[in-house]
């Protein structure tokens, strides 16, 4: 359901919060490889990301990426709306421009509960959160 380029969004901010508890700072060739990314790809994606200050970034040494202070409670809905807009939330689950509760598609009633719930996961799950549960070994990052 998500774009690529989200995909790889949240599995690079997920890595470098990682890295930043570790009081690292990584480049991009780094988390291209760690994400599974191609690194020109990645750097775009990165690109956005601190255009749209979600993410900083420095060069030169002892540079790469890391999160303010107050980034913590970042949120998957946050890097989607970044990414991609919102249209994930508001599209016709069939493709349809005018589908409506006045004028449903076939799967309407169903994809709306599947549309909502996925926007009540990625509202309430944050980056440091996903982080947290590789980190305790709950989750994985990559293929292992």
């Amino acid at each position: 359901m998500l774009a690529k380029t989200t995909e790889y969004a949240i599995r690079a901010l997920v890595f470098i919060q990682l890295q930043n508890w570790e009081k690292k700072r990584p480049g991009v060739i780094e988390i291209a490889r760690e994400i599974e990314a191609p690194t020109a790809f990645t750097a775009k994606v990165l690109h956005t990301l601190t255009t749209h200050q979600l993410l900083i970034s420095m060069k030169g040494r002892g540079g790469g990426f890391f999160f303010s202070e107050n980034e913590s409670d970042l949120t998957l809905l946050k890097v989607i709306h970044v990414m991609e807009g919102d249209s994930l939330f508001k599209k016709c689950g069939f493709g349809l421009k005018q589908c409506s509760d006045v004028n449903p598609c076939p799967l309407h009633n169903d994809f709306i509960k599947v549309r909502d719930g996925l926007y009540n996961i990625v509202a309430g799950e944050t980056i440091h959160s996903l982080a947290e549960k590789i980190r305790n070994g709950s989750a994985v990052l990559n293929r292992l």
